[in-house]
């Protein structure tokens, strides 16, 4: 079963920027629309955006102008360029398939705080 690596998390202050990556296998990264999510304590795991397979993207409203996702053909790779990052972005990211219930990576720990 395909499990995402994902990676470039850290603590960053708000109004910060960090930019996430997401390693999958070709055929997975070729095949699927890629969509990061991300998990707050006590919550549910939401999705934050998606990229489709010849690049068309969509974000959730809270997100919307702050976060850009992308794809990089040459590597499979899956990006998340983060900026004006705020407290209430803090949680674990995660990158799979649209509407994928299975096959989660680790994630990534992002923590925006002063």
């Amino acid at each position: 079963q395909e499990q995402p690596v994902e990676s470039g998390g850290g603590l960053v202050q708000p109004g910060g920027s960090l930019t996430l990556s997401c390693v999958v296998s070709r055929s997975f990264f070729r095949s699927n629309v890629m969509g990061w999510y991300r998990q707050a304590p006590g919550k549910s795991r939401d999705l934050v955006a998606t990229v489709t397979p010849v690049g068309s993207t969509s974000y959730d409203d809270d997100v919307k102008g702050r976060f850009t996702i992308s794809r990089d053909h040459a590597k499979n790779t899956v990006l998340l360029q983060m900026k004006s990052l705020k407290p209430e972005d803090t949680a674990v990211y995660y990158c799979n398939k649209w509407r994928a219930v299975s096959g989660w990576g680790q994630g990534t720990q992002v923590t925006v705080s002063a």
